[in-house]
């Protein structure tokens, strides 16, 4: 089952549901996947356009804890309502530290507009934008799961029309976020024996070298059940583990396992 965290944020106070718990602020040197998408809800105009500058994760349950992370954005003015209906768009993919992360941090420009009747018209932005709009996540990422967080503007309560005719953006944002796969690790033994190791299912092949202190894992794998095989130096026999389960948001340990030696042959 996908897991999923929930946030709601209306400018002048956040609302925070569903979210996840971690009483531990430390973070791993571990690494975890946030893929950050951005998508909307229908709206009446003919388009709302926001400036998207900037995405920071603060990863800690207090503010003045932690740090600020700038995410690689993909800048630019997008057009909410060319993501409507389940349509997203790429924002931004990190790698992160396995732990807690808390806040999300939105900084947008001054290029955004709304299309009505044909014309283009500002949309006041409030100061807030400056330093970005900031939300809660309170989500936990654990190491070798690729997470995906979605930003969905709700463009028909974000663009507000004045009296003057003219509007201003107060933006109303919900972020959800799921994983989106599981991962394997293990150890394996003995360390002469060196294997690769390797996931296969539905015909395809994941590799990897098992570390100097025999540590395995493969990251970000999708759902479904693989077949492992240990493919050791010579002087080792081959193993395999078959029906081996992946699942979404978790990590299959498969503990430690032990190659055999090639026996010696036989004295005559």
């Amino acid at each position: 089952m996908k897991k999923r965290f929930y946030t709601y944020l209306i400018l002048a106070g956040t609302i925070v549901l569903g979210l996840s718990s971690c009483t531990n602020d430390e973070i791993s040197s571990d690494k975890a996947t946030l893929v950050v998408k951005l998508t909307d809800a229908p709206a009446d105009y003919e388009e709302v356009l926001i400036d998207v500058q900037g995405l920071q994760i603060h990863a800690s349950s207090n503010e003045n804890e932690g740090s600020w992370v700038s995410l690689p954005v993909n800048k630019g003015v997008y057009n909410l309502l060319d993501f409507r209906n389940g349509l997203d768009t790429l924002l931004a993919t990190i790698e992160l530290p396995a732990g807690n992360i808390s806040q999300m941090r939105l900084v947008l420009g001054s290029n955004n507009r709304v299309k009505v009747g044909g014309v283009y018209h500002n949309l006041d932005t409030p100061s807030a934008q400056q330093s970005g709009l900031k939300f809660q996540i309170n989500a936990q990422l654990e190491e070798g799961i690729v997470y995906e967080l979605w930003i969905d503007f709700d463009a028909a309560r974000s663009s507000v029309a004045k009296g003057n005719g003219g509007y201003s953006l107060k933006p109303v944002i919900r972020t959800f976020n799921e994983a989106a796969t599981g991962a394997i690790r293990g150890i394996v033994l003995p360390l002469a024996a060196n294997p690769t190791v390797k996931a296969i299912a539905n015909g395809d092949t994941l590799a990897t070298i098992a570390a100097q202190d025999g540590k395995f894992m493969f990251k970000g794998v999708d759902p479904g059940s693989y077949k492992i095989v240990f493919e050791p130096l010579a002087g080792y026999i081959e193993k395999t583990i078959e029906n081996t389960a992946v699942v979404v948001g978790q990590v299959t340990n498969l503990g430690t396992i032990t190659l055999d030696p090639v026996a010696a042959p036989t004295q005559q």
